[in-house]
């Protein structure tokens, strides 16, 4: 079921903002048409009692007052970081606006995640759509991006980027969802159990910037390629196993013993940011309030020829999936 489209506030300039809401097999999602957020997702326990599982705010003045966490954002033109916020295509330079010391971070002071997008319906979701100008936040070319989600049969949530451009760019898009399976609000998510198929990671240096190398995760507290309780200090991207893939895989599953709860994400990305919400001090949220799962490609790739590549160039379509999947025992 899709619930008709409501008001969810205005914008200081008087643009309106919507929430779109999406119901089917027992979970429940709400779309914003700001920033393309997931303000909330609803599943059940093993007690069959709905509780919202995503951290969000209850209003729009909510995510005005507090953007810097993304919280369920669509974030882009390039998630996660660019080193020295400069980029260089086909060897000519463009300067981005850096918001991170001198970096850029998650497309910019106002990336995706500050914009209106349009909105449609679709079968089981909805579509938001825009036009990001040439020269938004410093990228070149004009992009046109969409973004579907829709709820599976089972009720998981399947999220399918597509983009389109007029001149050589670069896109990284992902969703900043932080996940409390024992309920947003509960307190800290540290300890939920997590497993990631993923025998290596992005080394960072300053800055959280890669710093080119690859290396494996065996022996460290990184490795979670067995099941085990998660901990603060994660803020790294996950080489996956499987590499990019034309469908979404198995790539990660979070659990919560004392509610039962489980999420498991499938994707056709290559990478996974782990952040554990370390500074989180928004709102009703705390430190380590939520993890975020941010499939994605890897930070800094145009930098590095040798991580997979994130150019995009007039006549080819940039495509993107990730499946969210709720179980409870």
């Amino acid at each position: 079921m899709i619930m008709s489209p409501e008001t969810f506030g205005v914008l200081p300039g008087g643009v309106p903002v919507s929430r779109w809401t999406l119901e089917r097999a027992g979970v429940r999602v709400a779309v914003l048409t700001y920033g393309g957020i997931v303000q909330s997702v609803r599943v059940r326990g093993g007690d069959g009692r709905p509780v919202q599982v995503a951290l969000g705010f209850p209003g729009l003045d909510g995510y005005l007052a507090h953007p810097e966490p993304y919280l369920g954002a669509l974030v882009g033109r390039y998630a996660n970081r660019i080193a020295g916020a400069r980029v260089e295509i086909d060897g000519r330079t463009h300067v981005l606006p850096a918001n991170e010391g001198t970096n850029l971070l998650h497309g910019g002071p106002r990336g995706f995640d500050k914009r209106v997008w349009d909105a449609e319906p679709v079968a089981h979701g909805v579509r938001l759509s825009r036009v990001s100008p040439d020269g938004e936040e410093g990228f070149p070319g004009r992009l046109r991006i969409a973004a579907t989600y829709t709820l599976d049969p089972d009720g998981a949530l399947r999220i399918g980027y597509e983009a389109t451009t007029d001149a050589p760019t670069v896109v990284n898009v992902t969703n900043h969802t932080y996940w409390n399976l024992a309920g947003a609000g509960s307190g800290s998510a540290v300890g939920h159990e997590l497993r990631l198929a993923a025998g290596r990671l992005t080394e960072t240096g300053p800055g959280n910037i890669p710093t080119g190398r690859i290396v494996p995760v065996e022996g460290t507290r990184f490795d979670f390629r067995e099941p085990r309780g998660t901990g603060p200090g994660y803020d790294h991207n996950y080489v996956l196993d499987k590499g990019v893939t034309e469908r979404p895989e198995p790539v990660a599953l979070l659990s919560d013993a004392a509610s039962g709860r489980t999420l498991s994400v499938a994707t056709t990305e290559p990478g996974l940011q782990l952040y554990t919400g370390d500074h989180l001090s928004h709102g009703p949220y705390g430190p380590c309030a939520g993890i975020a799962l941010e499939t994605q490609h890897f930070p800094d790739s145009p930098r590095h020829p040798h991580f997979p590549g994130t150019v995009l160039r007039p006549g080819e379509v940039f495509r993107s999936q990730t499946v969210y999947g709720f179980s409870a025992r």
